[in-house]
């Protein structure tokens, strides 16, 4: 039986002098694109998600049914292949954490983080966050960890906080103590403002392994995997490094074909387009098992 997801995050997370590199992924294209790269894991972007799948930006409009629908579709792609994906506050109170992590596991996600935000959240990145109180937050910590183990998932529970940008690092710094003390396996403090705040939090909390949330323009200043690897970081990811890639373009093909008639878009063609999404594996498996309606597509 292939490895799981799951199996294989906690595998990478045991590899000494390695850093799991995670590129952001919005739906099943990005992924599939992401994963003929070779990228050895996933970051399901919530950010990405209400962008690509509602066409909102990231207040927090996104709900659980969104969400775990995209999970769903990007961990089927490659199940043996980790997916981390962002759960935002977890939906609601301990209950509904609880449900959110059960539906994650289950879907096939070899990682969630839960943030300690309001419920009417915003991108890590945006001024104006509001996060709750300790208590609250380690509820929604302690309901993810719990859920978890009673179904003996393998799946990871990462504590983010967002307490930096309005209550400071120190706040942060204790919010993410007590965190380990709900029993996570890993730490993300979002929009850390100086390298020096990077060296400090893997150093604190060292060995928990500690996330770095990479955005460019974001508050974080900005490095590559080599130093973000040499200050200590366990797991990179990069959000937006998706959409940052494709929207510029997007925006001018789609104007130059509305306002002039014409596109500068160097063609691919079907076969190629469908070729990146599977087409040719899908093929392979039908005359496989006897099938005969695509083998005139070859």
């Amino acid at each position: 039986m292939a490895m799981t997801g799951a199996k294989k995050l906690q595998e990478l997370m045991a590899t000494p002098d390695h850093i799991i590199v995670a590129p952001g992924v919005y739906d099943g294209l990005s992924a599939r694109i992401a994963l003929a790269a070779g990228a050895e894991c996933l970051y399901m972007t919530g950010a990405g998600t209400n962008m690509s799948r509602l066409g909102t930006a990231d207040l927090g409009i996104a709900t659980l049914p969104d969400m775990l629908s995209n999970a769903s579709t990007i961990t089927s792609l490659s199940p043996s292949i980790p997916v981390i994906a962002d759960a935002d506050t977890g939906y609601g109170g301990p209950i509904m954490v609880a449900r959110t992590t059960r539906q994650y596991a289950l879907a096939g996600v070899a990682a969630l983080h839960i943030e300690d935000q309001v419920q009417e959240k915003r991108c890590g990145h945006l001024v104006g966050k509001q996060c709750v109180s300790r208590e609250v937050y380690y509820a929604r910590l302690r309901a993810a960890v719990k859920t978890r183990d009673e179904m003996g998932a393998d799946m990871l529970v990462i504590a983010r906080t967002d307490a930096r940008a309005d209550l400071g690092f120190e706040e942060a710094v204790e919010r993410l103590k007590g965190a380990v003390e709900c029993g996570v396996d890993a730490l993300f403090l979002e929009a850390l403002q100086s390298e020096e705040e990077c060296k400090r939090a893997v150093e604190i909390f060292a060995p928990t392994p500690v996330l770095l949330n990479m955005v460019p323009g974001g508050k974080t200043p900005q490095m590559g995997v080599k130093r973000a690897k040499e200050i200590g970081f366990k797991l990179y990811i990069n959000p937006t490094l998706g959409l940052e890639a494709v929207v510029r373009p997007l925006e001018k093909a789609y104007k130059m074909l509305v306002e002039q008639g014409t596109d500068e878009c160097e063609p691919i063609g079907p076969k190629a387009l469908f070729e990146i999404c599977g087409l040719n594996e899908a093929m392979a498996f039908d005359e496989s098992v006897g099938g005969a309606a695509f083998g005139s597509s070859k």
